[in-house]
């Protein structure tokens, strides 16, 4: 195992009891690594070893821990192309794709430094003479951080960051399928000034490690990006411990393109959102409500746009969408291929398997036609590279469908009318909305999350990550008479 890519536990880097193999989902001949799994009882000397360290990291001053997360930062984005290679080689995604994600993924890092000096509390009197009120935030102790495979790195710091910033320990269990990318951020954020134990890495599978990690009463909360069914069951894990939780899970957004929509920029947004990613996105926009005046011509540039992007091997100059990220998921989206068939919806481009080139999983972008919104293929997630299209007659209409779904993380609209906009932003039932861009693509600065099945818990990103990472503690301070 000199090879294999280790755990860091504790401090150092150790071995587990058995490994799993990393491979390029656009070569599977191209072996990216050996990964190491963690022990349960590895992760329960994490656990052990992560309250003494916190308690420590809690009592550094704050421009030493401002200095910790913006060296993180720095170094990231330094190397984003060194990184975000690494990152697109083992998820998938385009070059392109993966440097911005690194590059992103340092800008929390940096954000947050810079929190770390803006933590400033409240103070009151008190309706009883005498006394003063002090309200500050503290750390809530132990953080353990799910993530997953489709943002490998981003998702990651955008949990790790406030976590550190605020003054918490963290154990990190990231995504199986791409463990390269999770021991790069480890290797930076262990030569850091931090003391052993605060941050560890256990990779293992979500079923023995993760399970275990959440059942822990050892841990004060958990952040997990995922699936609605895995984010059900931590949910119900955690309240046995009445840990704090905060979970990111499904979605199925919808664009609205109404009648006086710019239809180039629309067909641009569209695509994006729907394709970029390879669709693997929680913002992908995989339902387009498009208004019955304009939608034969939307539909006409919409289907040409698909056709001509490039699908092709991650690292290559000039692909647009690169695999998917593994056979099994392969399986799933051609299998909804086929459910939107049997619905009656008409595939009017793509949604079939690619032979190319490299031996990989390669899927043409997908657009399905004649839908509607009790369609399966447009009640659930199918994290693919599919949309569909679904005709309306009006723009209240097109809100009721947007607002028909369990799911509320984004959604958006084109449209030239600033009071059908301004209408929209105010009753479309998602945490986020967009005007005349596309559903995915947020800031760090801002809160995210959403609404229904998307979201529970304290939003995330921003200020408003402080909800979750700290607990707040309310002091009363008589100081008695002068003399």
């Amino acid at each position: 195992m000199s090879d294999t890519k280790l755990n860091y536990i504790a401090g150092a880097w150790v071995a587990g009891d058995s490994e799993i193999e990393n491979r390029n989902p656009s070569d599977v001949t191209d072996l990216v690594g050996m990964f190491t799994q963690a022990r349960a009882d590895q992760l329960d000397l994490a656990i052990e070893k992560a309250h003494a360290a916190q308690r420590e990291w809690a009592a550094y001053g704050l421009e030493r821990k401002q200095a910790v997360l913006n060296a993180i930062g720095t170094e990231m984005m330094a190397r984003a192309e060194e990184l975000g290679t690494l990152l697109s080689r083992e998820e998938g995604k385009p070059l392109a794709e993966g440097k911005g994600e690194v590059y992103r993924a340092g800008q929390f890092f940096t954000y947050y430094a810079a929190e770390c000096l803006r933590q400033i509390g409240e103070n009151a009197d008190s309706v009883r003479d005498g006394i003063e009120i002090d309200v500050r935030r503290e750390p809530v102790g132990l953080v353990a951080i799910i993530s997953p495979w489709n943002f490998p790195t981003a998702t990651a710091s955008w949990k790790i960051a406030p976590a550190l910033c605020y003054g918490n320990a963290v154990i990190w269990k990231p995504a199986n399928m791409t463990p390269a990318s999770a021991v790069a951020l480890t290797e930076i954020i262990a030569k850091q000034d931090i003391p052993d134990g605060l941050f560890s890495l256990v990779m293992g599978a979500g079923g023995a490690i993760g399970q275990r990690l959440v059942e822990s009463d050892g841990v004060n909360a958990v952040s997990f990006t995922g699936s609605v069914p895995v984010g059900r069951g931590i949910a119900a894990t955690a309240i046995g411990n009445f840990t704090k939780v905060q979970l990111e899970m499904g979605s199925k957004n919808a664009f609205a393109i109404m009648d006086d929509a710019d239809l180039d920029l629309a067909v641009t947004l569209s695509l994006g959102g729907a394709f970029g990613g390879t669709g693997q996105k929680c913002t992908a926009s995989s339902r387009l409500v498009v208004h019955e005046a304009v939608h034969d011509a939307f539909v006409e540039k919409l289907v040409a746009g698909a056709q001509a992007m490039k699908v092709g091997h991650a690292l290559e100059t000039g692909t647009q969408i690169g695999p998917v990220v593994s056979e099994q998921q392969l399986s799933e989206n051609l299998a909804y291929v086929d459910l939107g068939k049997s619905e009656g919806a008409e595939l009017a481009c793509g949604g079939v398997r690619l032979d190319m080139p490299h031996d990989g999983f390669y899927m043409s972008p997908g657009v399905f036609l004649g839908t509607n919104n009790a369609m399966r293929i447009n009640r659930e997630e199918m994290f693919a590279p599919l949309t569909s299209v679904i005709k309306v007659g009006s723009y209240d209409e097109a809100l009721s469908v947007v607002n028909d779904t369990k799911f509320g993380l984004t959604s958006g609209i084109v449209t030239k009318s600033l009071a059908r906009a301004n209408h929209f932003r105010r009753n479309a039932q998602t945490g986020v909305v967009t005007i005349n861009l596309p559903t995915a693509g947020t800031d760090y600065h801002v809160p995210f999350g959403g609404r229904g099945d998307s979201s529970y818990g304290p939003r995330e990103q921003g200020k408003a990550a402080a909800e979750f990472y700290t607990t707040v503690k309310t002091a009363y301070i008589s100081a008695g008479t002068p003399d």
